[in-house]
């Protein structure tokens, strides 16, 4: 059984969208419609769940950009998972956080417990949404759409227990890094930052 995890390497990443796009329209079609339909606003709200943040490095005149990817983390001990009352978020046998919208209850509990801000309430289906690691991709031996779209190659994705797959290899490497380790989520989902750039 695969251990399914992904590497974002921030110094590739040229903060284009493609990945939100990709996602939205990979997951979440008829939700952004509805949200064309309401108007503006309501679209940049929706865009935001899948969100690239900007984040200015150093002073004039050596400066620099990164964008930062906050994706579920589809972490190996994810607290959102034991505070569900209703079971609605859990994890597969490969490890992919999930949520059974027909189970949830909008309660908001996971949304609150998940230290990265991975989670939200979605009005259009009235159930929390997430990154899924396009799991119905994966059924079919395809990538996520955020990875097979990206142009750059910024993102990497894989098998964790695979000690030949490039994944592996930039987290055994120490290259990649996980998020918040304090936590004890243990994610597997890494990043690749401009002050450890790959040799």
């Amino acid at each position: 059984m695969a251990r399914y995890g992904m590497v974002i390497d921030l110094n590739k990443c040229v903060g284009c969208g493609a990945c939100v796009m990709a996602c939205i329209t990979e997951n979440r079609r008829e939700q952004a419609l509805k949200a064309i339909e309401e108007g503006l606003q309501a679209l940049e709200n929706f865009k935001k769940r899948t969100y690239i943040t900007t984040h200015i490095l150093g002073t004039y005149p050596n400066v620099g950009i990164v964008y930062m990817h906050m994706i579920c983390q589809h972490c190996e001990n994810p607290p959102c998972v034991s505070v569900c009352p209703t079971g609605a978020s859990y994890k597969t046998r490969d490890g992919i956080v999930l949520v059974d919208k027909a189970k949830c209850i909008g309660c908001e509990y996971c949304v609150q417990a998940c230290p990265y801000g991975a989670r939200f309430w979605d009005p259009y289906v009235r159930a929390i949404d997430k990154c899924t690691f396009c799991v119905h991709r994966l059924a079919k031996g395809q990538e996520p759409a955020c990875v097979s779209t990206c142009p750059t190659g910024a993102r990497v994705f894989g098998n964790l227990d695979d000690p030949g797959s490039e994944v592996s290899r930039l987290v055994a490497s120490g290259a990649a890094v996980a998020l918040k380790k304090e936590e004890g989520t243990s994610p597997k989902v890494f990043y690749v930052f401009p002050m450890r750039r790959r040799r």
